[in-house]
């Protein structure tokens, strides 16, 4: 990784015009990832997950830097989402919302040439009255559930549709499409349990691609790769498979900074509640994030920052704004006002963070807020943007 897009010796607060950190983003690699994600998929075509805003990273940004890497296929969950995205677009690139679309907004995702992804019988009829009331077929995916129950038509819908293909004579099915609930568990029975699951369905519409593999079914191998990948997490430097080596490249770092420093002696109360007391002198730095800023209540008393090496624990309760590390490791006087200290980097992968806090990668990096400073960094010359509460 490039040592000027990652280095934490710049510690300065001068250029953050009194933001509570900087959350930096690196394009290239996102786009390093695309391309590598690809690379393994090679002959199928990898498309990229960008909804909930590119997973909080910023997706006009990063949806011209996927298209400029070769993708032409983008999904989103809604479809505000992807008439958000539209403008930012060629006319040849596709735009899939997953969760399909809600009543009303047909003619709106017609409009701007859209393709939703039908989840049931019932989003089925209502796009195909729009085709019809167009006098055109219009483009969809066709979801079924194989065996994670949370969207997609039935076995018994696949069924119907396959005896009666006048049902979908109005539209034009591009993928029949599932989701793999364990994906980025290796050894899971369910994921070979799905394929089976999902070759029956591909066998009752013969020539029809497939859409499958998210990031962890990439690594299942060749056979889950069917006709077009939708890599999510992966894109943004998360693991795609739990408990090995991630192979991505990391593309964000979270610094930091220090509001206040103080000494406690033994026996103080650190914190709401007062749930945690030092048993020792301590020297303690508060610094200006906390829940609000996508950094969960559950690191109270487990999680960390760290300067350089040095590992600085969270003492006490994440606050919304705030909370405490113990940085009695380093030498007096080494955190002021405005110093940083490094949340996400080189010595603590947002896998990491996930893991102290108790939930997943997803979740850190989509609830990471909108108070830091964003630095966009790697394709072009250094770019600020302030982001505003």
């Amino acid at each position: 990784m490039d040592g000027g897009v990652w280095s934490s010796s710049n510690r300065d607060q001068s250029d953050l015009r009194g933001a509570s950190g900087r959350l930096i983003i690196d394009l290239a690699a996102i786009r390093q990832n695309y391309l590598q994600l690809s690379e393994q998929l090679a002959p199928v075509k990898a498309g990229a997950v960008v909804k909930a805003d590119a997973y909080g990273l910023g997706a006009d940004r990063v949806v011209p830097v996927l298209y400029s890497a070769g993708c032409r296929d983008f999904f989103v969950a809604h479809v505000g989402e992807a008439l958000k995205i539209r403008p930012r677009l060629a006319s040849d690139a596709r735009i899939f919302v997953l969760n399909g679309l809600q009543p009303g907004s047909e003619n709106a995702c017609a409009e701007a040439n859209v393709i939703p992804v039908a989840n049931s019988p019932e989003q089925l009829e209502r796009w195909a009255l729009v085709a019809r009331n167009r006098g055109k077929k219009l483009p969809v995916i066709l979801q079924f559930d194989t065996g994670m129950s949370r969207l997609g038509m039935s076995a018994d819908d696949s069924a119907l549709l396959a005896r009666e293909p006048n049902r979908l004579s109005d539209v034009d099915v591009l993928f029949i499409m599932s989701h793999l609930a364990s994906a980025d568990e290796a050894d899971s029975e369910q994921n070979g349990e799905q394929l089976a699951a999902m070759q029956t369905v591909s066998s009752q519409f013969p020539g029809t691609a497939v859409c499958f593999a998210n990031s962890g079914g990439i690594f299942l191998g060749a056979d889950y790769h069917a006709g077009l990948a939708r890599p999510g997490i992966a894109l943004y430097g998360g693991a795609p498979t739990s408990g090995a080596a991630n192979p991505m490249h990391a593309a964000v770092r979270l610094d930091v900074s220090v509001i206040q420093t103080r000494t406690v002696p033994a026996g103080t109360r650190i914190g709401y509640g007062g749930v945690h007391v030092a048993e020792t002198e301590m020297r303690l730095a508060t610094i200006a994030a906390g829940y609000a800023d996508g950094l969960p209540r559950s690191l109270s008393d487990r999680g960390a920052a760290f300067y350089g090496a040095t590992r600085l624990p969270i003492v006490g309760r994440v606050s919304m704004d705030s909370m405490t590390i113990d940085v009695t490791a380093l030498p007096p006087g080494t955190l002021t006002l405005g110093s940083f200290v490094e949340i996400i980097g080189e010595h603590q992968t947002l896998e990491d963070v996930a893991d102290d806090a108790g939930t997943i990668s997803y979740e850190i990096l989509t609830s990471l807020g909108q108070r830091y400073q964003r630095e966009y960094r790697g394709l072009t010359q250094p770019q600020s943007i302030q982001q505003r509460a």
